[in-house]
């Protein structure tokens, strides 16, 4: 579907960068010209835009399916939220350095209406591996499969092809994960890490158990796009997972977390979240971001 951001689609770049921005308290008059600005100079490949649900309602705007990322009900382990008005993922396969720069221009270009709470680098490890050294993402749909996952469709213009993205950066303590031996690492994972196959004999806690997208009712497929990222001595993964709607992620992260079953996913022996937040990642049409359905109560669609 070409009104998808291409971007979600594409594979993970070699270097990325995340910036989470709040709606300043007095800018409702900037609001409007600003993500004017953002969305003529942003093509959802280089740079891929997410809206949080509390800047969409602010613009007495609605998107079907928007809502604010909650720890789900009787988990056994800290799932904190971290909202944010926006969410900006920066790509790149050669320069990190020209990422920080966008990222300061495109500061530059919202701050009459947002300010920049949280900044991040990413990277590609290696063929696109956790820090962990086990692949993330082996259970991707591709081709037409991961269109359908990814891209909203039968909603209309200014919906269709518009996509949901669920963000956590989980922070590893690599020092304890050391301490497990291989075979250990393995079941936790649930899969070799050396040739990627899954164990047949995983116990239920580990990863792979948990999160096994064929194994819900109904099946709960994401499209992952996640990226290592390293700040002096802390390390992790920038969780990021799209799909249709949250419910998918939402039916993984309550199994991971012990809701379903009371077993809680093996990760949690090593890494823990330290963010947690939901965004709309809205249409293209012809190059830029399409924000008609944030204006379509105001009389007249944005120039």
């Amino acid at each position: 579907m070409s009104t998808i951001q291409a971007g979600i689609a594409a594979r993970v770049p070699a270097h990325g960068r995340y910036l989470s921005l709040a709606l300043r308290p007095d800018a409702d008059a900037a609001v409007r010209t600003t993500l004017q600005a953002l969305a003529a100079e942003v093509d959802g490949l280089h740079t891929v835009v997410g809206l949080g649900a509390t800047l969409v309602a602010r613009l007495d705007a609605a998107v079907p399916g928007l809502r604010s990322f909650s720890a789900p009900p009787a988990s056994r382990v800290d799932l904190p939220a971290t909202p944010a008005e926006l969410w900006l993922w920066l790509r790149s396969e050669d320069d990190p350095g020209a990422l920080l720069q966008r990222g300061r221009a495109l500061a530059r270009l919202l701050a009459p209406a947002f300010d920049v709470t949280h900044e991040l680098a990413a990277f590609r490890h290696q063929d696109g591996r956790d820090l962990t050294g086990y692949e993330d993402g082996t259970e991707n749909p591709t081709g037409r499969d991961m269109v359908d996952t990814i891209g909203v469709q039968g909603q209309g213009p200014g919906l269709d092809g518009g996509s949901f993205v669920a963000v956590q950066q989980w922070e590893h303590a690599l020092e304890r994960f050391d301490r497990f031996d291989r075979p250990t690492q393995d079941r936790m994972i649930g899969r070799r890490r050396d040739d990627n196959v899954e164990l047949e004999d995983a116990p239920p806690s580990a990863h792979v158990q948990r999160t096994a997208q064929e194994s819900f009712s109904p099946e709960a497929f994401v499209v992952r796009r996640s990226m290592p990222w390293i700040e002096g001595a802390r390390c992790g993964l920038h969780f990021t997972a799209f799909a249709t709607g949250f419910d998918a992620f939402e039916a993984q992260l309550a199994r991971m977390a012990g809701v379903e079953d009371g077993v809680v996913d093996d990760l949690f022996r090593f890494s823990q979240p330290v963010s947690g937040a939901y965004y709309w990642c809205p249409p293209v049409q012809a190059g830029r971001l399409d924000l008609r359905r944030l204006f379509q109560n105001q009389g007249h669609p944005p120039a």
